[in-house]
């Protein structure tokens, strides 16, 4: 294996060099290179290490430019506070693991996430920095935008409720609505899994899988969707889009990436900890809830610029959310339910109103909280019908409550909505179509 080492000021030349010496030894690594991290107190001008020696402005850019200069399998880290602390090790991480090595310390080891090579179609990933961020919603807007744009998508999706054995959906082809989720669910399958939300809002085939755990740079435990993949190359589609779960990225190799990030995060879990390894592995950020009050101009603008110091070529969109009713809605006194804090709730339900001319009498943000959902559904009866998320008891409870009143239920997609997204979006499309067509 070709190793790089990384030194410090802080440590005596010899002891890095017989450090050095022994790693080779007990590992049986090849030192091709040293990234310098900084450092004076112990450093001695004209000290030979051995090894090609690589600097920068500061810990990340040695690292940075080592591996942009020399190919390696793994990286040693020799180094140590003060020069290098819990921060500054989680962003060589992320380098590293982007360029596909390694990261080893004295008692840690990252290892880069596998991705295989399976699909055999124009292939993008939806992933994203954590829960709750709108992900999936990301992913339905894009199959949607794809398929009006002709490149018939279809999408896998990965999720911690999947089904045990990977399930296809048409959703071209089925009135994917309350009936037929209310039999999926009898079946004891999880009817408001992404698959069956995405078939359902965005009408395209759709390839439900299930994943279990999620490591710190985004491989899932134990999945089937490269069995999922497997299936997806046999359909009737030209594009594969797959759809992460929460920070967990799907474990196959593509040609390009959309991450999708809250601005209601804490800055560290987008541009911190191993979230600036998916940074650094994507090529486009939506940036969802950009506005008031789940996050300020001035956090959204703080994100956006810590992005760009550690991915200044990354577009970023900021984007915010709008519900959008699959079905006709104007006219009637509907019941909201959703899984939006409350803070915004009012503004979803007057956006509502103002542009599908219904009349929201009462809205719920505890779609998934069961116990709070049917006491908020306890209090709705004026409603003459449900207007919910496909989303944790969206079939469950709501569903089952819309069938059992005789109240019809209107499923409701959130569209991300941002200067540009739609023209990102498709760009990276294309670039993966060209990059899997390959040279002419």
């Amino acid at each position: 294996m070709r190793a790089l080492f990384l030194i410090d000021g802080e440590h005596y030349p010899p002891v890095v060099l017989d450090a050095m010496q022994s790693v080779r030894d007990s590992l049986g690594v090849e030192g091709v290179a040293a990234a310098f991290l900084g450092g004076t107190e112990k450093l001695k001008e004209g000290t030979d290490y051995g090894l090609p020696l690589v600097t920068g402005e500061d810990p990340a850019s040695a690292v940075q430019k080592s591996l942009s200069e020399y190919a390696v399998d793994v990286v040693v880290d020799l180094s140590d506070e003060p020069v290098v602390g819990y921060r500054e090790r989680m962003r060589i991480a992320s380098l590293a693991l982007a360029a596909g090595t390694r990261y080893l310390g004295s008692d840690f080891e990252l290892r880069p996430p596998e991705f295989r090579e399976v699909s055999t179609k124009p292939a993008l990933a939806v992933v994203g920095t954590g829960k709750r961020v709108g992900k999936t919603a990301v992913c339905g807007y894009l199959a949607r935008l794809l398929a009006r744009e002709g490149f018939d998508p279809g999408v896998v999706s990965m999720g911690r409720g999947g089904p045990p054995r990977p399930e296809v959906i048409e959703g071209h082809r089925l009135e994917v609505g309350s009936e037929y989720l209310l039999e999926a669910l009898g079946r004891g399958s999880h009817a408001a899994s992404d698959y069956y939300e995405t078939a359902a809002l965005s009408r395209v085939t759709t390839v439900g899988c299930r994943r279990c755990g999620g490591g710190l740079a985004g491989e899932p435990f134990v999945s089937n969707v490269v069995e999922g993949a497997e299936i997806a190359n046999t359909l009737d589609t030209g594009v594969t889009v797959f759809d992460g779960s929460g920070a967990a990225i799907p474990p196959v190799r593509v040609e390009r990436r959309v991450l999708v990030a809250g601005a209601h995060q804490d800055p560290e879990y987008v541009t911190g900890f191993l979230g600036a390894y998916r940074l650094y592995v994507s090529d486009l950020l939506v940036l969802t809830m950009s506005e008031e009050p789940m996050a300020s101009e001035r956090k959204v603008a703080s994100i956006v610029e810590g992005v760009r110091e550690i991915k200044p070529e990354l577009a970023v969109i900021p984007a915010v959310f709008r519900p959008r009713p699959v079905g006709e809605v104007g006219g009637l006194r509907v019941a909201y339910v959703s899984t939006a804090p409350p803070t915004v709730l009012d503004k979803l339900a007057r956006h509502l109103e103002e542009r599908y001319g219904c009349e929201v009498v009462a809205a719920s943000g505890n779609l998934s909280d069961r116990t709070r959902l049917r006491a908020d559904l306890d209090a709705m009866g004026e409603a003459e019908a449900y207007l919910t998320e496909i989303k944790a008891a969206a079939v469950e409870v709501v569903t089952r409550r819309g069938a059992e009143e005789g109240k019809p239920v209107f499923y409701c997609d959130n569209d991300p909505v941002g200067e540009g997204l739609d023209e990102e979006l498709l760009r990276v499309t294309r670039e993966a179509v060209a990059a899997a067509r390959g040279p002419g």
